[in-house]
């Protein structure tokens, strides 16, 4: 991005370049949490359950899975295994996300302060300067 008033190169913000250089596995991973924290995820896990639930207990003479379902407690096991792993990815990405975005917002903070500063002296020099003219 080119300014156009001096020829000089912006930078771009920190959190996009943390975006770019995000791996298939990070990012795979980011879209895999931002499903499974979602109500679209949790009503279909839930049904799944439920039908699961209720196919063991209506078809109490095949019983492939038997009260307390120790399969599907098998199964919620090992998708909580993957799934806890995952998500603390996900969340160690974002505390990185946020740690770029207030330092790069600290610093923008600082700069406007120096240019209020500056301002301020400039307004000075300038009353200054009438009080001078008036007399």
């Amino acid at each position: 991005m080119k300014n156009t008033t001096n020829n000089t190169t912006k930078s771009e913000h920190p959190i996009d370049t943390f975006h770019r250089q995000l791996t298939t596995g990070q990012r795979a991973a980011d879209r895999l949490t931002s499903f499974m924290g979602s109500w679209t995820f949790i009503i279909e896990f839930g049904t799944v359950l439920l039908t699961w639930v209720l196919i063991n207990i209506y078809a109490w003479w095949v019983r492939w899975d038997p009260y307390p379902f120790i399969l599907l407690n098998l199964f919620l096991s090992c998708l909580a295994a993957i799934q806890a792993p995952i998500i603390m990815m996900s969340e160690n990405r974002q505390a990185q996300r946020d740690r770029i975005s207030a330092s790069y917002d600290h610093a923008v903070n600082r700069k406007a302060e120096r240019e209020i500063e500056n301002m301020q002296k400039d307004l000075e020099e300038i009353k200054e300067m009438i009080k001078k003219i008036k007399k």
